[in-house]
């Protein structure tokens, strides 16, 4: 045995001799001819060499691999600790992505909630906020997260509440409304006339007695009321602000009449005449007052009506203070409801110190005198409207 085995040794002894022989190599350069030879030991040691670099460099290629497959858990055992590393890693992941987003879904929630509520107070009571009702009936929110759900049910159950809130207050809305737009007809006035630009939308029929159900139906019921709500409220808003230019005020102080509206026998001719509006009794210099806001179109001399200032309020409403013995105001400046424009007298053809007082709508004088017994609950509507419209609207 040791015969055969040391015969196999110089078996590969002289196998590796004559695999690492001297050789001898040859280079030109273009130029010159040059020969040079290495050893065997020299080529055995340049071989060993370059396989121990290999061997390195694969082991250092499978190490690196090893860490990436354990930080990404990718084909890890399930049960490794670095699978269960990786696995934690990504649910906390998840979890802060959820948490920030119930975060900003609350956020979105209570401003929704608190734009609603300043659109259920100026339905009841007039006082408006537009900037807090921009949202008030925005886009309904995306579906959210077992996580969000669970932090915005207090939210939703305040939404759901506000819902039944919502129809309640529709209900007067629109009865304020009825009971304003009653007014308007009793002075010839339809109310479409001051309330334009699409205020009608889709006919939603609204249980007003409920309070909605739970998950999506919920929310959609509440969406569709606050919709109807604010399409109520922008009607009425409308309706209100225009009472501002409705003459609704005395123009005077004590308030009587010496000659009303309609056909009357001429002072001057004695023969059948239509007198255009009211005539009023005073001393000279009584004050006369702008009956609603509006804009001064005249004011000047004009023919039978002596000193003549004419208000145009906006809406084809206008109104003529004649007779006046002098006038307080200018051409095209801005008037309030109740301030002096003028004094009483009797200039133009007049047989006494008087007032006469004229409401034209489209140009064509109406009787003044529903105007006047109106004018108590109009200045009411006039008062709880806020903003002041002031003026013709263009």
């Amino acid at each position: 045995m040791a015969n055969v085995s040391n015969d196999k040794n110089a078996n590969l002894a002289e196998r590796f001799r004559q695999f690492f022989t001297t050789r001898d190599f040859i280079f030109h350069d273009g130029r010159d001819l040059r020969r040079f030879s290495i050893a065997g030991r020299t080529q055995a040691l340049l071989a060993g060499a370059a396989a121990i670099t290999v061997l390195f460099s694969g082991y250092g290629v499978s190490q690196a691999m090893a860490g990436a497959i354990a930080v990404s858990g990718v084909n890890a055992a399930p049960g490794s600790p670095e699978a269960q590393v990786a696995q934690m890693r990504a649910q906390v992941a998840k979890m802060q992505a959820e948490v920030a987003a119930a975060k900003q879904a609350a956020k979105l929630q209570a401003t929704r909630v608190e734009q609603r509520q300043a659109l259920i107070s100026a339905v009841l009571n007039g006082k408006v906020d537009p900037v807090a009702l921009d949202g008030a009936v925005a886009a309904p929110a995306p579906k959210t997260s077992a996580v969000a759900d669970e932090m915005l049910a207090p939210l939703r159950q305040v939404e759901q509440r506000q819902a039944a809130l919502a129809g309640k207050a529709r209900l007067a809305g629109e009865a304020r409304y009825q009971q304003t737009a009653s007014h308007f007809r009793r002075l010839g006035l339809a109310p479409e006339r001051f309330v334009k630009g699409g205020m009608g939308g889709p006919y939603e029929p609204m249980d007003d007695n409920n309070e909605g159900t739970a998950g999506s139906d919920s929310a959609e019921s509440a969406d569709a009321q606050f919709r109807a709500l604010f399409l109520t409220w922008k009607k009425l808003d409308a309706l209100e602000q225009t009472v501002i230019s409705i003459p609704s005020m005395q123009p005077v102080d004590k308030l009587q009449f010496t000659s009303s509206f309609g056909v009357r026998s001429d002072p001057f001719r004695g023969t059948a005449a239509m007198h255009a509006g009211v005539d009023i009794p005073g001393t000279i210099g009584t004050p006369i007052y702008a009956t609603a806001d509006g804009v001064i179109s005249h004011a000047g001399r004009q023919g039978g009506y002596g000193n003549l200032v004419q208000i145009n309020h906006g809406r084809g409403i206008e109104t003529r203070y004649g007779h006046l013995s002098k006038i307080l105001v200018a051409d095209n400046t801005r008037v309030r409801r109740g301030q002096m424009i003028g004094l009483m007298g009797s200039t133009g053809r007049s047989t006494g110190s008087h007032l006469h007082y004229e409401v034209r709508v489209d140009g064509k004088a109406v009787n003044p005198i529903p105007f006047l017994q109106t004018g108590e609950y109009l200045t009411a509507v006039q008062n709880r409207a806020q903003g002041g419209v002031g003026g013709p609207a263009k």
